[in-house]
């Protein structure tokens, strides 16, 4: 598609360093007092989750993901959403279809990464098989297993309630996703002890989220930030246990919300624990809001100056004491829309008559379909957010020139990287590429 020529939307609040400049800066900074910002001296992370179930139901698969160039401009991908029973344990749930698409379906040699079909007794066949090609394919991409999300943290209070039950929630966390003992469902050839060991070299909690705030049927007890902070403490101390067994570094990270009223639960501590946090950029206006807004603002926008920012929430947590580089900020690859938008503004801070039709998931559109959608595009540079109106919908989402601020706001603030959820979304890579050149300088 050919890029329009994209107007300004907004006045200037606040100086918006252009990337050159910010370049020379740094550079000088460097001649002056022989010091680098700390982003200069750790490559920043560039993150992406993979959807496991949008195999399934999208049909993306590792292979397209491979085809969209995205893996060589990753250091990591987080695998996305390992389950909590209800006894408050790691596991697959055989009800479900997530043991067929993750390591028993076989794989034609036209959709396999390495171009090769797969065998039926093989061990391990599936998405994990196909994760595994990939990573011989591109060696520097290391992998976490994400734990709970929006769907699957129900009970994660469960596990984190007591020290036996936190010592046991994180051992079989540990032996079904690191050391990769697979369980034999349906009479299929696939699992067993040690099958899927290696694939994973991490741990990303994403228990949304301790303190309330989140899915309507999770359980909930009033310790539950407390011993957060607890159960933490316990991964990081049986992956380093792990670690002088295997010989190899193991990750931990958490996955940290991006509004104010989600983010009073977190103490301090658990950066001490962390190799990193990702910060959820994202979400910050939707259909529950009357009125058109940004959803993934870096700074405050002048149409809504009460409404939550990156900005904003990265500040939070550096005053909880979270070293800077340890804050990796997360970026949409799906926007938010509104229709029935009046056309005062462009749109921003309207009216609306409701949500927009269903795009993705809900009122949602992945990236690459809002890159095609027609109508009048807008960048607000203080802001730091980006919109398309066509006279009736309204969306909302991060193009690669709001990517780049973002890039540059980490750089100069000496941040860990950026994140994006997730890749389908962005099945040409075009994102990921423009979140990889971004943190470069």
């Amino acid at each position: 598609m050919t890029s329009p020529s994209v107007p300004s939307a907004g006045r200037r609040r606040r100086r918006r360093s252009p990337l050159v400049l910010g370049a020379a800066v740094v550079a000088a900074v460097v001649l002056i007092t022989g010091v680098f910002v700390v982003a200069t001296s750790k490559n920043p992370e560039r993150i992406g989750y993979f959807a496991d179930w949008n195999v399934a139901n999208r049909g993306y698969t590792v292979k397209e993901l491979d085809d969209s160039g995205a893996p060589e401009h990753l250091t990591r991908l987080m695998w996305a959403f390992g389950d909590v029973s209800s006894e408050g344990l790691c596991h697959i749930p055989g009800n479900h279809d997530q043991p067929w698409e993750l390591y028993q379906r076989r794989y034609d040699a036209q959709d396999s990464v390495d171009g090769r079909a797969d065998e039926y007794e093989q061990e391990l066949a599936g998405s994990l098989h196909q994760l595994r090609l990939l990573q011989e394919k591109h060696p520097h991409l290391r992998a976490s297993l994400s734990l709970g999300g929006w769907n699957w943290s129900k009970h994660f209070s469960v596990a984190a309630r007591t020290e036996e039950s936190r010592r046991e929630f994180v051992s079989s966390c540990l032996d079904l996703w690191l050391r990769g003992n697979l369980p034999v469902y349906e009479e299929e050839p696939q699992g067993g002890d040690g099958v899927a060991a290696g694939i994973f070299d991490g741990i990303d909690l994403d228990w949304e989220w301790p303190g309330g705030g989140g899915h309507p049927d999770n359980d909930e007890h009033p310790e539950d930030a407390a011993n957060f902070t607890l159960l933490v403490a316990e991964f990081r101390r049986q992956l380093d246990e792990l670690s002088r067994e295997t010989g190899r570094d193991h990750v931990l990270s958490v996955s940290l919300p991006g509004g104010s009223a989600d983010g009073r639960a977190y103490d301090g501590e658990i950066f001490d624990h962390l190799d990193f946090a990702t910060v959820q950029g994202y979400d910050f206006a939707g259909p529950w809001n009357e009125r058109t807004a940004f959803h993934s603002n870096l700074y405050t926008s002048a149409s809504r100056p009460e409404a939550d920012s990156v900005d904003q929430a990265v500040q939070r947590y550096l005053d909880l004491g979270a070293p800077p580089e340890k804050l990796v900020v997360g970026v949409p690859a799906f926007g938010r829309g509104w229709q029935g938008v009046g056309s005062t503004d462009e749109g921003l801070g309207q009216e609306a008559d409701g949500p927009a039709d269903d795009g993705y998931d809900g009122p949602t559109m992945a990236f690459s379909e809002l890159q095609e959608h027609e109508g009048r595009r807008f960048l607000d540079e203080e802001a730091g957010a980006y919109w398309v109106y066509d006279g009736d919908e309204w969306w909302t989402y991060d193009d690669p020139q709001v990517l780049a601020i973002k890039g540059e706001y980490v750089l100069e603030r000496g941040l860990g990287g950026l994140m994006v959820w997730n890749l389908d979304m962005d099945p040409t890579g075009e994102l990921v590429r423009a979140m990889d050149e971004s943190l470069r300088g």
